[in-house]
């Protein structure tokens, strides 16, 4: 029986400076989740991009001295080298200033304006210009004679005509719907503040700009354009091939999880789910917004200086430890402080000392006392058969369940406490003294060991696969033999294995 489909999303990237932790860090989860159905037998589309319309484009663009399109292409690209660079496995990269994204749009507000979810009207209040957000003058704070949104970006009165969406007669069906799907927001703390603001009621909202030209221009009546919200978020639809019902990746939709992070996730919990349902689309299925990182216990800002360049990181640490850090250090959800010394101690304790030792000795023992070839799988003792079946043998399970609930470290947790058993099981049998005394024995130890490498690497792919795609090549296991379903089929004892190298290079001293 086939699996379903899965769809998931990054937040597309906002082009007014270049990419840093932060964007690593929500393209990387949804990479892992992306690879992992893959591996689980899912048929996946994995979508990333960049946003590239609004007032700030526009604005960054001419203090670069430059075209707002010149200007897009150029930081656009440093999003797909990112991509690149993180070895991420997305089906797509969107642009917003595509043709295609163009006429989703269009097509989008038509649908709307057909529906009667739209009106012209005249718009004013305090709008933030780096959020691209207007706010109530209850959410804002005044000091030194200024104002400021939640955000901390200052506000600005604006008046100016405006199309609006009815999105007040969506307060209700909203509620209805975040408690008919309770896991439709996560984590629970993020559900809990979406629905306090829904409650204390919500303010149609102004989807048009007159103010600036950098965007996509409103049908039938061009000296508006399209607030950079509802631009931005059709995306999800435009790469999913809407308009069009027929093509062939409007079957992905809805989009099983967009990954966001939390100071945007009002416009994806209550904006977006609010323009579907006007339009007659199913809403996707779940929004889950991370936290946010700081740096050595201090908030992350270009003032300070303290701005973590993830590429900079994978030049100095690797691209596996680097990926395997971010979502092992911090439970997905919460705030993390990034910290050097945490970030070297996992790269020495987890992965060189734990399980790329385990790999090195298990390995080298096979290369030395069994010919370099896989060894027999029996007879095995009631006690290694208790231990596959404690330490082996339910992790893809217990692997699938914590992913599902994008519990990314809480996954990890578990592959690394099997490596934890691996480490104390080859300690406890002493195969290297078995050598002379039970060579059977020994050969069935090292074979357990094996097994149990086997399984933690194939289910480690998704974090590290670099890293975990070398073991199994030094596990002798063939491409064909590396997903998920494959993993009960034994291979053949007398699989010729290579010599082990390192998997993983240890860091002396924290710089």
């Amino acid at each position: 029986m086939s699996k379903p489909r899965t769809y998931l999303t990054t937040p597309i990237y906002y082009v007014n400076d270049r990419p840093h932790i932060g964007h690593a860090y929500t393209s990387l989860a949804a990479d892992v989740l992306a690879r992992w159905k893959r591996l689980d037998g899912h048929e996946v589309f994995f979508l990333t991009g960049t946003d590239e319309h609004g007032q700030k484009v526009e604005k960054a663009a001419r203090e670069a001295g430059l075209e707002p399109q010149v200007f897009t292409d150029q930081v656009s690209e440093h999003f797909r080298d990112l991509a690149r660079r993180m070895e991420f496995s997305n089906d797509d990269f969107i642009r917003t200033t595509e043709p295609r994204h163009r006429r989703a749009c269009q097509a989008l507000w038509t649908e709307l304006a057909r529906r009667g979810e739209i009106y012209l009207g005249h718009y004013e209040g305090w709008y933030a210009v780096r959020d691209e957000a207007f706010y109530g003058p209850e959410e804002l704070t005044e000091r030194d004679g200024a104002r400021y949104a939640p955000s901390g970006a200052p506000v600005e009165w604006v008046r100016e005509p405006s199309y609006f969406f009815r999105l007040s007669k969506w307060r209700d069906w909203l509620l209805r719907h975040y408690e008919e799907n309770p896991d439709f927001i996560a984590p629970a703390s993020r559900r809990n503040e979406v629905i306090s603001f829904v409650r204390a009621g919500l303010q149609d909202l102004s989807i048009s700009r007159t103010s600036f030209r950098w965007g996509v221009p409103v049908p039938d009546d061009p000296d508006h354009v399209m607030y950079v919200w509802l631009d931005a978020l059709t995306n999800y639809i435009t790469a999913a091939g809407y308009p069009d019902m027929d093509h062939p990746r409007w079957g992905f939709w809805p989009a099983d999880v967009h990954f966001v992070g939390k100071d945007i996730l009002r416009f994806h919990a209550i904006y977006w789910p609010a323009f579907l349902k006007a339009a007659g689309i199913e809403p996707p299925r779940r929004i889950f917004a991370h936290g946010w990182w700081t740096n050595e216990g201090q908030k992350i800002s270009k003032s300070l200086g303290n701005v973590i360049d993830p590429l900079a990181l994978i030049e100095q640490y690797g691209l596996d430890p680097v990926r395997y850090f971010l979502l092992r250090e911090v439970p997905f959800g919460q705030d993390g402080d990034f910290q050097r010394r945490a970030l070297v101690g996992r790269l020495n304790g987890e992965l060189a000392d734990g399980l790329g030792n385990l790999a090195q000795r298990t390995l080298s023992l096979i290369q030395r006392n069994c010919g370099g070839r896989l060894p027999e799988a029996e007879p095995r003792s009631e006690a290694d058969r208790a231990f596959l079946a404690r330490h082996v043998e339910p992790l893809p399970e217990q692997v699938r369940l914590l992913l599902d609930e994008q519990k990314f470290d809480a996954a990890l947790s578990v592959l690394f406490s099997a490596v934890r058993e691996g480490n104390a099981y080859i300690t406890r049998e002493q195969p290297w003294a078995l050598r002379r005394s039970d060579p059977a024995r020994m050969a069935c130890v090292l074979r357990v060991l094996h097994d149990l490498l086997r399984g933690v690497a194939t289910l480690l792919q998704p974090f590290m696969p670099g890293s975990m795609g070398r073991l199994l090549d030094q596990l002798g296991v063939p491409q064909e033999m590396r997903d998920i379903a494959r993993l009960g089929a034994p291979l053949p004892p007398g699989t010729p294995l290579p010599p082990p190298s390192p998997l993983f290079r240890k860091i002396d001293e924290i710089p």
